[in-house]
């Protein structure tokens, strides 16, 4: 487990997200306290570590049976925000890990299985590419990593850059939502655009309705995979579900182009279609 101290940290979803530059302090490794790793201090416990660096924000790479347990001690550390990158924890101990997350309002957890949250040129912290990053105006929230990795190479391809982009992780139990990434996109003056691909049990069903209800103006560009998913199928890591007459990948697309949002067919069509829309609302010459 690594921690990060800034001035300014990320806040919690229900208001707002601000990053500003970053350095890590620490690690924590029960047993390995006193020493060092990299030439910063290892602690053995969160709370230790948190009061001697004065560390905000965690990052996680702790193995999947005792990655549950570093989340849980982050969170009673108040730390905000949380990022897991670990895959494969237990669904027994996410179950756990997402009633005590319910039960708190302090720490605002990205992820597990995620390759993180950057504002590029201020602040990373994941595992994403950084190089394939670039400043600009464009917000990206996905749940699929790879995917991310390809929205934004197209954006940086275009001109486009991005404001902000968050990967929220890619199993049914995850400490961000869609939802909540969306509303938190909402309070940044600067975003123009959200992208958010890859279905995912009802999730994008419910953006939808954030978008209708919340009469924002923002261009927004989606896309949405397994448009060949037969009913009743589980899409592989994803754990996307479909059931009950929602969750297919049409229905998705079709109640999202009702809410004004802009869907593309392809990954390969997002970089364009992004700038088309830039230039449709006279954001670009």
């Amino acid at each position: 487990m690594c921690f990060m101290h800034s001035d300014v940290f990320f806040q919690t979803p229900d208001t707002h997200i601000h990053t500003v530059i970053h350095k890590q302090v620490g690690g924590v490794t029960p047993k390995k306290g006193g020493t060092e790793h990299l030439g910063l201090p290892v602690f053995n416990t969160v709370a230790e570590a948190k009061a001697e660096t004065k560390a905000n924000t965690s990052v996680i790479y702790v193995p999947p049976p005792f990655a549950a347990a570093a989340i849980l001690e982050a969170m009673e550390a108040e730390l905000d925000p949380v990022v897991c990158i670990t895959e494969g924890i237990p669904q027994h101990d996410m179950v756990r890990m997402k009633a005590a997350l319910n039960r708190q309002s302090k720490t605002w957890l990205i992820g597990p299985n995620c390759p993180g949250i950057i504002k590029p040129g201020e602040c990373k912290i994941g595992i994403m590419p950084g190089y394939i990053h670039k400043p600009g105006r464009i917000g990206i929230v996905s749940r699929s990593g790879t995917l991310t990795y390809e929205v934004v190479f197209q954006t940086t391809a275009v001109g486009l850059g991005q404001s902000t982009c968050v990967g929220i992780g890619v199993i049914l139990l995850t400490g961000q939502t869609l939802l909540t990434a969306l509303r938190s996109f909402y309070q940044i003056i600067r975003q123009k655009v959200n992208e958010f691909e890859k279905g995912s049990g009802t999730a994008e069903e419910d953006a939808a309705a954030l978008i209708k209800e919340s009469g924002t103006q923002k261009p927004i560009v989606a896309f949405i995979a397994g448009l060949t998913a037969p009913p009743g199928c589980c899409m592989g890591h994803a754990g996307s579900i479909v059931s009950g007459g929602k969750g297919t990948a049409q229905d998705k697309i079709k109640i999202l182009r009702e809410a004004a949002v802009t869907v593309v067919e392809s990954p390969a069509k997002i970089g364009v279609a992004v700038l088309d829309v830039f230039k449709q609302r006279g954001l670009v010459l």
